[in-house]
């Protein structure tokens, strides 16, 4: 099967401890239902190791990314904005495996009130990820970003930030900002939570050609609660492909493609 063939999950949390117990049913089930590779990214730095060593027991359909998210977890497991210390915790693993990775990320903004409750904690996250940014420039990688409910303030300090080639994954803004990410010819992952959201409008009006597949697992699947898992991918193909007037095979084609444009180390695993 080429890539074009198969399906690109563009981002994953597969070293999520939920699948500690099946994994290799996970990926199996996944080779099973067409995906030809996935993108695995870190939150904290304590996943940096668990994604490293995740890739590299499945490299034949598994990629790294590496990134600190704008939101963290303190000493009781309560969400925290991120801080400097976090980032500082991982620059030198960053640095030290960036040929092997396929992106920066998961990185962004996080604008939630209880995440960011001043105005410094924003900025923070605006200085984590304008770091994170300038690492993405230096190794020319793309970055695979994280927007919950900062979309335009991430559009607009991704482009203030010089950053090149985007992922905007999950993307919950308003339509007429992504088309803002567009213009910059960012991408858009769509996941199989469309199906229960409502972003129906975002995918309409997206380009295709600025649209990529995503399952977010375990989070984001069709049926909120319940684990994800990169096997639903054909829900997101469908429903675009029911909103665009396309067949899933169109969609599929073509999101690939874009997967590939977006992130040309895939083609180390693809053939």
């Amino acid at each position: 099967m080429s890539f074009l063939e198969g399906f690109i999950d563009c981002h994953t949390h597969l070293a999520d401890s939920m699948f500690d117990h099946d994994i290799d049913m996970v990926i199996e089930n996944a080779r099973k239902s067409g995906v030809v590779a996935a993108l695995v990214c870190t939150i904290t730095p304590r996943d940096f190791s668990l994604v490293l060593r995740l890739c590299e027991q499945y490299s034949d359909i598994l990629v790294p990314c590496l990134g600190i998210h704008p939101v963290q977890r303190d000493c009781n497991g309560e969400q925290r904005c991120v801080t400097q210390e976090d980032l500082d915790e991982v620059v030198a693993e960053i640095e030290k495996n960036a040929d092997k990775i396929c992106a920066i990320g998961e990185v962004g903004l996080d604008f939630q009130p209880r995440i960011t409750p001043e105005t410094s904690h924003k900025d923070t996250q605006k200085s984590v990820l304008k770091a994170q940014v300038d690492f993405a420039n230096k190794f020319n990688l793309p970055l695979n970003v994280h927007s919950r409910s900062a979309g335009k303030p991430t559009i607009a300090a991704l482009k203030e930030f010089g950053a090149r080639r985007v992922l905007l994954h999950a993307f919950d803004g308003r339509p007429s900002t992504a088309m803002e990410g567009v213009a910059e010819g960012y991408f858009f992952s769509i996941p199989p939570s469309i199906v229960r959201n409502e972003q129906m409008k975002l995918v309409k009006q997206l380009p295709i050609e600025n649209m990529v597949l995503e399952t977010d697992c375990p989070g984001l699947g069709p049926v909120k609660g319940e684990r994800n898992e990169p096997s639903n991918i054909q829900i997101s193909c469908d429903y675009i492909a029911k909103i665009k007037g396309m067949t899933p095979q169109e969609v599929k084609r073509i999101t690939s493609q874009n997967a590939v444009n977006l992130f040309p180390k895939l083609k180390m695993i693809l053939k």
